[in-house]
């Protein structure tokens, strides 16, 4: 379109508007290369296509070398906390905006790069000061009061989200028990999937607590979601998370999945068996990609989360049956482990009850209640279907029922020892020991010390004849720690001597 007629343009000034729109923007470009500290161009795939030569001065700091190794890469990829993504998304300019990321704290702005069509192609960012705290210090404070905020309740969610357990609160010295743990220290140093398989009430979440806390990021949440427990209406917007106003009564400031609460760290899917296969598929991609979009929305987020999940059932026969993704199980099957049944480490079950009579009296509030020989015995008989899970309910339930403070077989199969079965036992058991012989006056006085050792290993004799030797039923019987019997034992060597020629 041409001037008016009285406009009369000065020499060299294009006649039409196209032309004056071209060189403004020409002029505003070279005035920007030359005044901003850096500029960057990338296009619509998250490409960086080109930096000026004042960027060029940063990129060691972001860790690069020269610009070959920077230009071409995704720039998500290069430039820590970027927002660029969100212009290219939205099409809106961010006229002024503080990053700060390992190269400093920087005033920018980032503008969308349009074609002919209005397109967004692209988009450009510009550094307009690299030490903004110079001139901009009341809003450089704002910033840092900010920054300093979101770490604070970052640090809280994480300690919220703190694992419970490490791999030495899987109890057991048992072949299967060591084997499992052993597993589970080895995965610990990698971010591969991790499938953990076995019956219910093993120990499977116990065991993905263990792995989080060895690994790299323990420091970082680990979050848990039980598939079985949530309704499948429910569960892509509890992985995915939701936008604000995704639909009528979604929450006005949206909601973040457990994807993206976990950024950084663990996410414990359990019972993986139970979830439907429409939402496999999603899944899939996620581990994958490494990406999510929430529900209602069309920005697509990074994370960086390590998968742990679990299952009680086969889903090598369930990717036969065409119930379960195969895709998806090849993929979550990357480093199985598989929790041993309880029945397939008898020998761990007195350990484990020593352990869980300790809980179960400090979360009841009521000294923990000693097991017998054989009530050891008789729990090394049972056949445990439900495993640890039914251990423990077993030993609560005989524990808060009884006012006995040792239980014997007789608890467990039914109930409080009636007198008769008292009687029976104490018929049955072995000859008491002769008692000792009355001390003297001339021993009376002898030095306190020596007859408070000589009463202790006396004691402790006799616990060792009872229990046959064993220790930590002698240790439950003198109501003393297995520290401080084997402390007493290694005084007396000849002790177990003893014990053993009189076996």
């Amino acid at each position: 379109m041409p001037l008016s007629k009285n406009q009369t343009p000065p020499a060299g000034i294009p006649q039409d508007v196209d032309g004056l729109l071209r060189l403004a923007a020409q002029s505003m470009f070279d005035v920007l290369a030359r005044s901003t500290e850096g500029m960057m161009v990338i296009d619509r795939n998250h490409r960086v296509v080109w930096i000026s030569e004042g960027y060029k001065r940063f990129l060691p700091a972001l860790g690069f070398n020269d610009e070959h190794e920077f230009v071409g890469k995704r720039v998500e990829d290069v430039v820590p906390n970027t927002q660029m993504l969100q212009v290219l998304e939205n099409g809106k300019p961010v006229l002024v905006d503080l990053l700060t990321n390992k190269a400093g704290t920087f005033l920018v702005s980032r503008l969308p790069l349009r074609n002919d069509a209005g397109e967004v192609i692209g988009a450009l960012g510009l550094v307009l000061l690299d030490h903004p705290e110079t001139t901009m210090q009341p809003l450089i404070q704002k910033f840092a009061r900010l920054q300093q905020e979101l770490e604070d309740t970052r640090r809280q969610l994480a300690a919220q989200r703190r694992p419970k357990y490490t791999i030495a609160s899987f109890i057991g010295a048992s072949p299967a028990a060591l084997e499992v743990k052993r597993q589970a220290r080895r995965v610990a140093q990698t971010d591969s999937t991790v499938l953990l398989l076995g019956e219910t009430g093993t120990g499977k979440e116990l065991m993905a607590h263990a792995i989080h806390s060895a690994s790299r990021r323990a420091h970082r949440p680990l979050v848990g979601v039980n598939i079985a427990a949530v309704p499948e209406t429910l569960l892509e917007a509890e992985f995915f998370g939701v936008a604000p106003g995704a639909y009528t009564g979604a929450e006005r400031k949206g909601r973040d999945g457990k994807f993206k609460l976990a950024d950084g760290g663990t996410l414990f899917l359990d019972e993986i068996g139970d979830m439907p296969l429409a939402l496999q598929s999603k899944l899939l991609r996620v581990l994958q990609e490494q990406e999510v979009e929430p529900l209602g929305s069309n920005t697509v987020l990074r994370v960086d989360v390590r998968v742990i999940a679990a299952t009680s059932r086969d889903l090598a026969a369930m990717v036969a049956a065409g119930q379960f993704r195969a895709d998806l199980y090849y993929r979550l099957n990357v480093l199985p482990i598989r929790v041993p049944a309880l029945r397939e480490r008898l020998d761990d079950i007195e350990a484990l009850a020593e352990a869980l009579g300790e809980d179960i009296a400090r979360r009841s509030g009521m000294p923990q209640k000693l097991l017998s020989p054989d009530a050891i015995e008789w729990l090394m008989q049972q056949p445990w279907p439900g495993n640890i899970r039914e251990l423990r309910n077993t030993l609560e339930q005989v524990s808060l029922m009884s006012d006995d403070m040792q239980l014997t077989a007789g608890h467990f199969q039914g109930g409080a020892v009636a007198p008769a079965a008292t009687a029976a036992a104490a018929a049955a058991a072995p000859s008491p020991q002769p008692a000792a012989p009355a001390v003297t006056t001339a021993q009376a006085v002898a030095p306190l010390p020596e007859l408070i050792e000589a009463l202790e290993r006396d004691a402790i004799t006799r616990a060792l004849q009872a229990t046959g030797g064993n220790r930590m039923a002698a240790a439950r019987l003198l109501q003393i720690s297995r520290a401080s019997l084997y402390e007493r034992l290694a005084r007396w060597p000849d002790l177990e001597v003893q014990l053993s020629d009189n076996a």
